[in-house]
Protein backbone atom coordinates (compact mmCIF):
# COMPACT_ATOMS: atom_id res chain seq x y z
CA UNK A 1 0.00 0.00 0.00
CA UNK A 2 1.41 3.37 -1.25
CA UNK A 3 2.24 6.19 1.99
CA UNK A 4 1.23 9.48 2.26
CA UNK A 5 3.74 12.02 2.01
CA UNK A 6 5.05 13.28 5.34
CA UNK A 7 4.96 16.96 5.60
CA UNK A 8 8.57 18.68 7.21
CA UNK A 9 8.80 22.13 8.26
CA UNK A 10 6.57 24.56 5.76
CA UNK A 11 7.02 23.48 1.92
CA UNK A 12 9.39 20.59 2.27
CA UNK A 13 7.70 17.12 1.01
CA UNK A 14 9.59 14.01 1.35
CA UNK A 15 8.37 10.90 -0.11
CA UNK A 16 9.07 7.39 0.91
CA UNK A 17 11.90 5.68 -1.29
CA UNK A 18 9.81 3.19 -3.50
CA UNK A 19 10.56 -0.75 -1.50
CA UNK A 20 13.07 -2.95 -3.51
CA UNK A 21 14.44 0.27 -5.88
CA UNK A 22 17.78 0.12 -3.94
CA UNK A 23 17.97 -3.95 -3.89
CA UNK A 24 17.11 -3.69 -7.95
CA UNK A 25 19.73 -1.27 -8.73
CA UNK A 26 22.34 -3.16 -6.46
CA UNK A 27 21.43 -6.22 -8.53
CA UNK A 28 22.10 -4.39 -11.51
CA UNK A 29 25.56 -3.26 -10.49
CA UNK A 30 26.36 -6.86 -9.55
CA UNK A 31 24.88 -7.82 -13.17
CA UNK A 32 26.80 -5.50 -15.09
CA UNK A 33 30.47 -5.79 -13.09
CA UNK A 34 29.88 -9.76 -13.66
CA UNK A 35 29.09 -9.82 -17.28
CA UNK A 36 31.76 -6.61 -18.12
CA UNK A 37 34.85 -9.17 -18.29
CA UNK A 38 33.15 -11.83 -21.19
CA UNK A 39 31.60 -7.93 -22.80
CA UNK A 40 35.40 -7.11 -22.74
CA UNK A 41 36.59 -10.64 -24.52
CA UNK A 42 33.93 -10.56 -26.70
CA UNK A 43 34.62 -6.78 -28.29
CA UNK A 44 38.18 -7.66 -28.26
CA UNK A 45 38.47 -11.30 -29.80
CA UNK A 46 35.53 -10.80 -31.80
CA UNK A 47 33.65 -7.11 -32.63
CA UNK A 48 36.91 -5.40 -33.17
CA UNK A 49 38.64 -8.02 -35.37
CA UNK A 50 35.01 -7.69 -37.09
CA UNK A 51 34.85 -4.08 -37.77
CA UNK A 52 38.59 -4.14 -38.56
CA UNK A 53 37.79 -7.13 -41.52
CA UNK A 54 34.61 -4.92 -42.98
CA UNK A 55 37.12 -1.75 -42.59
CA UNK A 56 39.99 -3.86 -44.51
CA UNK A 57 37.06 -4.91 -47.21
CA UNK A 58 36.87 -1.47 -48.63
CA UNK A 59 40.73 -0.74 -48.98
CA UNK A 60 43.68 -2.58 -50.68
CA UNK A 61 46.20 -4.36 -48.21
CA UNK A 62 49.37 -6.30 -49.16
CA UNK A 63 50.60 -6.02 -45.59
CA UNK A 64 54.20 -4.56 -46.36
CA UNK A 65 52.99 -1.41 -47.62
CA UNK A 66 50.14 1.16 -46.61
CA UNK A 67 46.57 0.77 -46.75
CA UNK A 68 45.08 2.23 -49.67
CA UNK A 69 41.36 2.88 -49.95
CA UNK A 70 39.60 1.42 -52.37
CA UNK A 71 35.80 2.13 -52.09
CA UNK A 72 33.73 -0.54 -53.36
CA UNK A 73 36.30 -2.12 -55.62
CA UNK A 74 36.74 -5.23 -54.15
CA UNK A 75 33.05 -5.60 -53.13
CA UNK A 76 32.47 -4.83 -57.23
CA UNK A 77 35.18 -7.79 -58.08
CA UNK A 78 33.49 -10.05 -55.64
CA UNK A 79 30.10 -10.29 -57.37
CA UNK A 80 31.65 -10.64 -60.74
CA UNK A 81 34.40 -13.29 -59.94
CA UNK A 82 33.78 -16.87 -60.92
CA UNK A 83 36.25 -18.41 -58.45
CA UNK A 84 34.47 -16.83 -55.69
CA UNK A 85 30.91 -17.63 -56.96
CA UNK A 86 31.85 -21.44 -57.20
CA UNK A 87 33.48 -21.63 -53.59
CA UNK A 88 30.01 -20.52 -52.17
CA UNK A 89 28.52 -23.26 -54.22
CA UNK A 90 30.84 -25.84 -52.83
CA UNK A 91 30.71 -24.06 -49.12
CA UNK A 92 26.67 -24.65 -49.86
CA UNK A 93 27.12 -28.29 -50.86
CA UNK A 94 29.83 -29.04 -47.91
CA UNK A 95 27.09 -27.55 -45.55
CA UNK A 96 23.75 -29.03 -47.15
CA UNK A 97 25.69 -32.77 -47.21
CA UNK A 98 27.02 -32.50 -43.70
CA UNK A 99 23.64 -31.38 -42.56
CA UNK A 100 22.18 -34.87 -44.12
CA UNK A 101 25.11 -36.41 -42.63
CA UNK A 102 24.81 -35.42 -39.44
CA UNK A 103 21.65 -34.68 -38.22
CA UNK A 104 19.84 -37.94 -38.86
CA UNK A 105 22.70 -40.35 -37.45
CA UNK A 106 22.96 -38.00 -34.67
CA UNK A 107 19.25 -38.17 -34.12
CA UNK A 108 19.46 -42.13 -33.90
CA UNK A 109 22.37 -43.07 -31.68
CA UNK A 110 21.49 -39.95 -29.47
CA UNK A 111 17.96 -41.57 -28.60
CA UNK A 112 19.53 -45.22 -28.79
CA UNK A 113 22.27 -44.22 -26.41
CA UNK A 114 19.86 -42.41 -24.00
CA UNK A 115 18.41 -45.64 -22.73
CA UNK A 116 19.46 -46.71 -19.28
CA UNK A 117 21.22 -49.99 -20.41
CA UNK A 118 24.73 -49.98 -19.02
CA UNK A 119 26.37 -51.01 -22.42
CA UNK A 120 24.87 -48.18 -23.53
CA UNK A 121 26.66 -45.61 -22.12
CA UNK A 122 29.65 -47.45 -22.72
CA UNK A 123 29.24 -47.12 -26.68
CA UNK A 124 28.32 -43.04 -26.12
CA UNK A 125 32.03 -43.46 -24.24
CA UNK A 126 33.34 -44.29 -27.21
CA UNK A 127 31.35 -42.37 -29.51
CA UNK A 128 33.34 -39.36 -28.41
CA UNK A 129 36.82 -39.82 -28.60
CA UNK A 130 36.98 -38.79 -32.18
CA UNK A 131 35.38 -35.34 -30.79
CA UNK A 132 38.66 -35.36 -28.53
CA UNK A 133 41.18 -35.78 -30.72
CA UNK A 134 42.74 -33.03 -32.95
CA UNK A 135 41.08 -32.10 -36.08
CA UNK A 136 44.72 -32.02 -37.75
CA UNK A 137 45.45 -35.34 -35.92
CA UNK A 138 42.41 -37.01 -37.18
CA UNK A 139 43.59 -35.17 -40.61
CA UNK A 140 46.55 -36.91 -41.39
CA UNK A 141 44.87 -40.23 -40.09
CA UNK A 142 42.30 -40.25 -42.56
CA UNK A 143 45.31 -39.58 -45.13
CA UNK A 144 47.17 -42.02 -44.28
CA UNK A 145 44.15 -44.71 -44.38
CA UNK A 146 42.91 -43.18 -47.95
CA UNK A 147 46.61 -43.24 -49.46
CA UNK A 148 45.31 -44.71 -52.93
CA UNK A 149 48.65 -47.02 -53.36
CA UNK A 150 49.81 -47.36 -49.59
CA UNK A 151 46.79 -46.60 -47.24
CA UNK A 152 44.74 -48.88 -45.25
CA UNK A 153 41.69 -48.99 -46.83
CA UNK A 154 44.08 -50.13 -50.38
CA UNK A 155 45.55 -52.75 -48.21
CA UNK A 156 42.28 -54.31 -46.97
CA UNK A 157 40.85 -53.98 -50.69
CA UNK A 158 44.64 -55.58 -51.55
CA UNK A 159 44.34 -58.48 -48.73
CA UNK A 160 40.08 -58.74 -48.42
CA UNK A 161 39.34 -58.85 -52.07
CA UNK A 162 37.27 -55.85 -52.07
CA UNK A 163 38.54 -53.33 -54.93
CA UNK A 164 35.64 -50.96 -53.89
CA UNK A 165 37.79 -50.05 -51.31
CA UNK A 166 40.90 -49.33 -53.32
CA UNK A 167 40.00 -46.01 -54.75
CA UNK A 168 41.41 -42.61 -54.89
CA UNK A 169 39.00 -40.80 -52.39
CA UNK A 170 40.83 -37.92 -51.83
CA UNK A 171 42.16 -37.21 -55.72
CA UNK A 172 39.24 -37.95 -57.07
CA UNK A 173 36.70 -35.20 -58.59
CA UNK A 174 33.80 -37.49 -57.95
CA UNK A 175 34.50 -38.52 -54.66
CA UNK A 176 36.61 -35.70 -53.01
CA UNK A 177 33.97 -33.66 -51.58
CA UNK A 178 31.78 -36.89 -50.22
CA UNK A 179 34.76 -38.10 -48.24
CA UNK A 180 35.25 -34.77 -46.83
CA UNK A 181 31.69 -34.94 -45.90
CA UNK A 182 32.02 -38.48 -44.62
CA UNK A 183 35.39 -37.54 -41.95
CA UNK A 184 33.54 -34.13 -40.86
CA UNK A 185 30.75 -36.27 -39.58
CA UNK A 186 33.01 -39.19 -38.50
CA UNK A 187 34.38 -36.40 -36.06
CA UNK A 188 31.45 -34.18 -35.17
CA UNK A 189 28.35 -36.65 -35.03
CA UNK A 190 29.07 -37.49 -31.75
CA UNK A 191 28.51 -34.08 -30.29
CA UNK A 192 24.99 -33.69 -31.50
CA UNK A 193 24.47 -37.16 -30.50
CA UNK A 194 25.05 -35.78 -26.60
CA UNK A 195 22.76 -33.02 -28.06
CA UNK A 196 20.05 -35.21 -28.56
CA UNK A 197 21.08 -37.68 -25.98
CA UNK A 198 20.22 -34.64 -23.23
CA UNK A 199 17.11 -34.17 -25.65
CA UNK A 200 15.78 -37.38 -25.20
CA UNK A 201 16.35 -37.63 -21.68
CA UNK A 202 14.35 -34.93 -20.90
CA UNK A 203 11.28 -36.06 -22.42
CA UNK A 204 8.61 -37.16 -19.64
CA UNK A 205 7.81 -41.06 -19.62
CA UNK A 206 4.30 -40.50 -19.14
CA UNK A 207 4.12 -38.76 -22.39
CA UNK A 208 4.92 -42.73 -23.18
CA UNK A 209 3.16 -44.12 -21.16
CA UNK A 210 -0.22 -42.44 -22.38
CA UNK A 211 0.78 -42.84 -25.72
CA UNK A 212 0.82 -46.76 -24.64
CA UNK A 213 -2.47 -46.77 -23.05
CA UNK A 214 -4.00 -44.72 -26.89
CA UNK A 215 -2.54 -48.32 -28.68
CA UNK A 216 0.45 -46.24 -29.93
CA UNK A 217 2.36 -48.59 -31.82
CA UNK A 218 6.90 -47.95 -31.36
CA UNK A 219 6.30 -45.59 -34.74
CA UNK A 220 4.08 -44.23 -33.81
CA UNK A 221 5.17 -42.98 -30.88
CA UNK A 222 8.63 -41.55 -32.32
CA UNK A 223 6.20 -39.85 -34.70
CA UNK A 224 4.21 -38.07 -32.23
CA UNK A 225 6.09 -38.34 -29.39
CA UNK A 226 9.85 -38.46 -29.21
CA UNK A 227 10.06 -36.23 -32.66
CA UNK A 228 8.02 -32.83 -31.63
CA UNK A 229 9.79 -33.52 -28.08
CA UNK A 230 13.07 -32.93 -29.91
CA UNK A 231 12.32 -29.92 -31.60
CA UNK A 232 14.91 -28.23 -29.79
CA UNK A 233 17.09 -29.96 -29.87
CA UNK A 234 17.00 -30.34 -33.83
CA UNK A 235 17.20 -26.81 -34.22
CA UNK A 236 20.42 -26.37 -32.32
CA UNK A 237 22.11 -29.36 -33.55
CA UNK A 238 21.04 -28.00 -37.45
CA UNK A 239 22.31 -24.49 -36.62
CA UNK A 240 25.64 -25.88 -35.07
CA UNK A 241 25.99 -28.16 -38.23
CA UNK A 242 25.06 -25.69 -40.94
CA UNK A 243 26.73 -22.56 -39.42
CA UNK A 244 30.16 -24.45 -38.42
CA UNK A 245 29.79 -25.92 -42.04
CA UNK A 246 30.83 -22.68 -43.36
CA UNK A 247 34.48 -22.36 -41.70
CA UNK A 248 35.40 -25.89 -42.57
CA UNK A 249 39.04 -25.08 -43.33
CA UNK A 250 42.15 -27.25 -41.49
CA UNK A 251 40.40 -30.37 -42.59
CA UNK A 252 40.24 -29.81 -46.24
CA UNK A 253 43.56 -27.98 -46.25
CA UNK A 254 45.47 -30.93 -44.79
CA UNK A 255 43.51 -33.18 -47.00
CA UNK A 256 43.13 -31.88 -50.05
CA UNK A 257 44.46 -28.10 -50.22
CA UNK A 258 40.91 -27.43 -52.00
CA UNK A 259 41.80 -29.77 -54.88
CA UNK A 260 41.53 -32.09 -56.88
CA UNK A 261 41.02 -28.95 -58.93
CA UNK A 262 39.35 -26.50 -57.26
CA UNK A 263 36.16 -29.48 -55.90
CA UNK A 264 36.63 -29.13 -52.48
CA UNK A 265 37.90 -25.19 -52.55
CA UNK A 266 35.45 -23.42 -50.09
CA UNK A 267 35.06 -20.42 -49.70
CA UNK A 268 36.98 -19.86 -46.29
CA UNK A 269 39.44 -21.85 -48.20
CA UNK A 270 39.60 -19.11 -51.14
CA UNK A 271 39.51 -16.68 -48.43
CA UNK A 272 43.10 -18.46 -47.05
CA UNK A 273 44.47 -18.14 -50.57
CA UNK A 274 43.49 -15.16 -51.21
CA UNK A 275 45.11 -13.23 -48.00
CA UNK A 276 48.56 -15.77 -46.97
CA UNK A 277 48.81 -16.88 -50.51
CA UNK A 278 47.98 -13.44 -53.13
CA UNK A 279 48.31 -11.05 -49.92
CA UNK A 280 45.34 -9.37 -50.96
CA UNK A 281 44.16 -8.53 -47.78
CA UNK A 282 41.53 -6.31 -48.38
CA UNK A 283 39.53 -8.94 -51.02
CA UNK A 284 40.39 -11.53 -48.67
CA UNK A 285 37.99 -9.65 -46.19
CA UNK A 286 35.44 -9.41 -48.55
CA UNK A 287 35.12 -13.32 -48.32
CA UNK A 288 35.79 -13.10 -44.36
CA UNK A 289 32.51 -10.46 -44.64
CA UNK A 290 30.55 -12.69 -46.36
CA UNK A 291 31.08 -15.71 -44.32
CA UNK A 292 30.04 -13.64 -41.19
CA UNK A 293 26.94 -12.27 -42.76
CA UNK A 294 26.28 -15.71 -44.40
CA UNK A 295 26.73 -17.43 -40.63
CA UNK A 296 24.29 -14.88 -39.27
CA UNK A 297 21.51 -15.41 -42.07
CA UNK A 298 21.79 -19.17 -41.72
CA UNK A 299 20.91 -19.04 -38.12
CA UNK A 300 18.37 -16.15 -37.98
CA UNK A 301 16.52 -17.77 -40.89
CA UNK A 302 16.59 -21.35 -38.90
CA UNK A 303 15.69 -19.45 -35.96
CA UNK A 304 13.06 -17.39 -37.62
CA UNK A 305 11.05 -20.55 -39.43
CA UNK A 306 11.33 -22.90 -36.93
CA UNK A 307 9.81 -20.37 -34.65
CA UNK A 308 12.55 -20.96 -32.00
CA UNK A 309 12.81 -17.98 -30.73
CA UNK A 310 8.67 -18.18 -29.58
CA UNK A 311 8.86 -21.87 -28.95
CA UNK A 312 7.30 -22.09 -25.03
CA UNK A 313 9.16 -24.14 -22.18
CA UNK A 314 6.15 -26.47 -21.34
CA UNK A 315 5.94 -29.75 -23.07
CA UNK A 316 2.98 -30.15 -25.94
CA UNK A 317 0.64 -33.13 -25.91
CA UNK A 318 1.26 -36.41 -27.68
CA UNK A 319 -1.43 -36.03 -30.39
Amino acid sequence: MATAPTLLGHNQLVRPRQPGSTARRRNLLFDVAGISPTLALYGAFLVVPTLFAVFLSFTNWDVIGPIKWAGFGNWSRFFSDPVAHHSLLVTFELAGLSWLAQTPLAMVLGIWVAGTQRYRAVYAAIYLVPLLLSTAGLSIMWEDLLFPQYGGLAWLGAHLHMAFLDHNWLGSQDLALFTIVVIIAWQFVPFHTLIFQAGRRAVPATLYDAATVDGATVRQAFWHVTLPQLRYSIVTSSTLVLVGSLTYFDIIYILTLGGPGDTTRVLAMDMYNTGFTETEFGYASVLATVLGLLGIAVAAALVRWTGFGSMEGGQEGIW
